[in-house]
């Protein structure tokens, strides 16, 4: 038994959850615009990896950071290195299967923040910018935080998308998911086992601390 399938999960649920809170709180931003054309269709298209199947979305990835694509010929050019079948293919994969989590939770904090603290803002003379940064983006941090929180908890378990994405191994080693599926394949189920509850505790225990602050953040609301 090894511990590092784990420890290659967390380094890919880390930065995929930077990265995903990252695009994941603009994106909530965006969609909280009324006059926003096709808001609808955009907040859809957001939540489409919630609702396809894993090996669709891995195509998709494949296709558009496939060492053919524009951007993956691009990417190849500046590090030497391909995106897909590689850690940054993973980190990508694993960020795009949490993103649609991070921004619905990061709506649940904008929509709790009180708009009399906006409007005051405004009227002593604060742009819309500084008003995001220093009254919007600190009222919704819990909602940031627990979107990270339910990012991480996605990203730590993904299988489907990430080894279509980056391949069953990256540098030898197999994610945490992809080496509980290798284990059972190898009829090593202590192994097996004992990988299995150790994704569960963590995810369950992120996703516990992800729902008291949601639900902190409805009440606050209400």
């Amino acid at each position: 038994m090894t511990w590092a399938p784990l420890a290659l999960s967390l380094e890919i649920a880390a930065l995929a959850t930077v990265l995903s809170v990252a695009i994941g709180t603009a994106l909530a931003l965006v969609l909280q615009w009324p006059r926003l054309p096709a808001r609808d269709f955009i907040d859809a298209l957001v939540s489409a990896p919630l609702v396809l199947p894993p090996t669709v979305l891995g195509y998709y990835l494949l296709v558009v950071l496939g060492a053919d694509s524009a951007i993956g010929r691009a990417w190849e050019r500046l590090t030497g290195t391909t995106i897909v079948f590689s850690f940054t293919g993973a980190v990508i994969a694993a960020a795009v299967g949490s993103l649609p989590l991070v921004v619905r939770s990061v709506r649940v904090g904008l929509e709790a923040v009180d708009p009399r603290f906006v409007a005051a803002a405004r009227t002593l003379g604060a742009n819309p910018a500084r008003v995001v940064r220093t009254i919007v983006l600190p009222l919704a941090a819990p909602g940031i935080v627990a979107g990270a929180m339910l990012g991480f908890a996605r990203a730590l378990g993904d299988y489907g998308i990430t080894q279509m994405v980056a391949g069953s191994k990256i540098g030898g080693t197999p994610t945490a998911s992809i080496y509980v599926m290798d284990a059972l394949y190898a009829n090593q189920e202590a192994g097996a086992r004992t990988m299995a509850i150790a994704t569960t505790v963590l995810g369950v225990g992120l996703l516990y601390a992800a729902n008291k602050l949601t639900r902190r953040l409805l009440t606050a609301r209400a």
